[in-house]
């Protein structure tokens, strides 16, 4: 039997009062807003941002390749199902699926803003907002809660906070507010805590201070190589640096940053260590790098051949497939279709790992309910 179909990274469209209504009212004149730029239509405007964030490509699922574009949004036109939890139900079946972990869109921007006080109340207004948003439809609006880590003791009652909204995860900066890095000692109680209160953490591509520009060599498409490297780094400090052998129930996920290249990564890791180690001063694990990412890290993808192509190479209990809805990269309303291509060659027991069986699990979701959407 086919297991009703889950995406494990679909996105809000934040409403022009997400921020506004719902933050600290010594922060609402700093709030992130919703304005009209006469060249580039609606946008975001987020304090500190070097570039406004263009509502026509987070609102952009659907659309032809060729009519792609960072400019003319008009926001009462976008995808209503970004911020409408009834329109996102409609959305949900006319793709196939049944249900959706929400991640934000604006907010993957917030993770690279270097005010860390105004981060953190931008933060909390969206989880006040999103927690609204997924409550018609708790079984079906799986929402994440963002958490600013403005030091690792503030970042347990940032958790305690999203627990409490009746968030079942979290998506974490790519960069703490800290100086220390996630890897520091100083993280011990903040992974424990995340641990303790089961909820899931997750790095999206984007955040972890690269922005909307991307470094790149050459024309602009070009930067677009390098979306996935910042979590790459991020999943290897993870695995070498030891913090998966000192918190062993710990789980976390990589986002949107593709997995065809898991398999070579693991790999390289195991190679590194073995080799290189002992000058370049690696930590000493109880196993080796492959074995902790193979155990502790979940991916998630959307068009990624590679990924359907090489799962017997990696790990399939942590393959997840996503839609990226309303996104520009988005396979919406496609998605059965590039499945039908892409994963044709998977067994039902597989299919149900990879679409719905890793996420049900890693997030302790209703799949009995699940089957009565679906």
């Amino acid at each position: 039997m086919l297991e009703p179909i889950i995406s494990a990274d679909s996105h809000v469209c934040e409403p022009p009062n997400c921020y506004i209504d719902h933050i600290d009212a010594a922060f609402r004149d700093r709030a992130p807003r919703l304005v009209h730029d006469p060249k580039r239509g609606d946008v975001y405007q987020i304090e500190g941002s070097k570039v406004p964030i263009p509502m026509s490509l987070i609102s952009a699922a659907g659309k032809r390749a060729e009519d792609l574009s960072a400019k003319g949004a008009d926001f009462e036109l976008l995808h209503r199902g970004g911020w409408d939890p009834e329109a996102r139900i409609l959305d949900q079946a006319r793709d196939g699926i049944a249900a959706e972990i929400i991640y934000p869109s604006v907010g993957m921007e917030l993770c690279n803003i270097p005010d860390i006080a105004l981060k953190q109340a931008s933060m909390e207004a969206y989880n006040r907002w999103l927690a609204g948003f997924c409550a018609p439809y708790p079984h079906r609006l799986i929402g994440l809660g963002q958490c600013a880590v403005r030091t690792p003791a503030s970042g347990v009652k940032e958790l305690e906070a999203i627990k409490a909204h009746g968030f079942k995860g979290v998506m974490l900066p790519g960069r703490p507010g800290t100086a220390e890095d996630y890897n520091d000692d100083s993280y011990t109680e903040f992974f424990a805590a995340m641990v303790d209160l089961e909820l899931v953490p997750s790095f999206h591509i984007l955040t972890s201070g690269e922005g909307l520009q991307q470094m790149h060599r050459g024309s602009r498409i070009n930067s677009f190589m390098s979306v996935v490297r910042s979590n790459q780094d991020l999943m290897s400090m993870f695995v070498f640096d030891g913090i998966f052998m000192r918190h062993p129930r710990l789980k976390i996920v990589s986002a949107e940053a593709d997995g065809g290249w898991v398999p070579h990564f693991m790999y390289r890791m195991d190679h590194a260590y073995e080799r290189h180690r002992h000058w370049m001063r690696g930590r000493e694990l109880d196993k080796l790098p492959s074995e902790y990412f193979r155990e502790h890290i979940y991916f998630t993808f959307q068009d990624d051949w590679t990924a359907f192509n090489f799962k017997d190479a990696m790990n399939i209990e942590r393959m997840m497939w996503a839609n990226d809805f309303p996104h520009s990269d988005s396979t919406w309303p496609w998605s059965q279709e590039i499945l039908a291509k892409q994963a044709g060659h998977l067994t039902t027991k597989e299919r149900n790992r990879v679409l719905h069986c890793n996420v049900a699990e890693l997030y302790k979701l209703d799949s009995a309910a699940l089957r009565l959407a679906a």
